[in-house]
């Protein structure tokens, strides 16, 4: 399990890198206040109504970086810094939200095969690891069925390590609708308009970091398996 723990050990000290490098510049761009004096509610209800979306409303939300956008109910979730601020982060921040929206009411295909398979990987990321752990206390003990079970728990975070890589599209499409309406509908000054996209471009990076962390922890334990077959 060594090997493990060094992947774990490595994923988490970039994921903290690229974490604490998101959380300072979204601190910076917060101190940009924009010119136009729009806080995150209005740009993100501005946005919504440009794109003739009638149907999703804007609301505040508890807690920092909490912002998403809920296809169930049609909702843009925004944290409560983002929607009452009137800065360049902010502005980001809805914007983005917005764009998950558009993509919604214009059937973004990645964002439909994503929200198809939400319930698969609901059940997937709470039963991989506990299934994998037990495959592999199994296989240990001698148990002919262990490999068996791993497998199972291998096919399980495969759903997660899917999910996580079919999100980079879609994030990343969101924040390209984002910053193109806000350039486009001359929302920002240049560098209102850098400080947003510099945000945006480290919020995606922490999906990346997620998506091949969980690519590598998945070879990892697909090597383990094959390891046991040829045992």
């Amino acid at each position: 399990m060594m090997g493990y723990y060094v992947i774990a050990g490595i994923i988490f000290l970039v994921s903290s890198f690229v974490s604490n490098k998101l959380k300072s510049k979204f601190k910076k761009y917060s101190n940009i206040r924009l010119q136009n004096g729009m806080s995150g509610a209005e740009i993100a209800t501005k946005m919504l109504q440009d794109n003739g979306i009638r149907d999703v409303q804007v609301v505040s939300t508890p807690g920092m970086l909490t912002d998403h956008y809920n296809p169930a109910n049609k909702t843009v979730n925004l944290s409560e810094g983002v929607y009452n601020q009137r800065n360049a982060a902010a502005a980001a921040v809805a914007a983005h939200e917005c764009g998950h929206a558009v993509q919604h009411a214009r059937a973004y295909s990645w964002l439909t095969m994503r929200s198809k398979i939400v319930p698969a990987v609901g059940v997937a990321s709470k039963l991989s690891n506990f299934v994998i752990m037990g495959g592999l206390v199994l296989s240990a003990s001698g148990m002919i069925f262990g490999n068996t079970v791993f497998l199972i728990g291998i096919i399980l975070f495969a759903v997660t390590t899917l999910f996580a890589f079919i999100t980079l599209p879609v994030e990343y499409d969101a924040s390209n609708r984002a910053l193109a309406w806000l350039e486009n509908n001359n929302m920002l000054t240049a560098q209102e308009h850098a400080g947003a996209k510099d945000a945006l471009k480290w919020a995606a990076r922490t999906y990346v970091v997620a998506a091949l962390g969980s690519l590598a922890t998945l070879l990892y334990f697909i090597s383990i398996f094959m390891g046991g077959r040829r045992d």
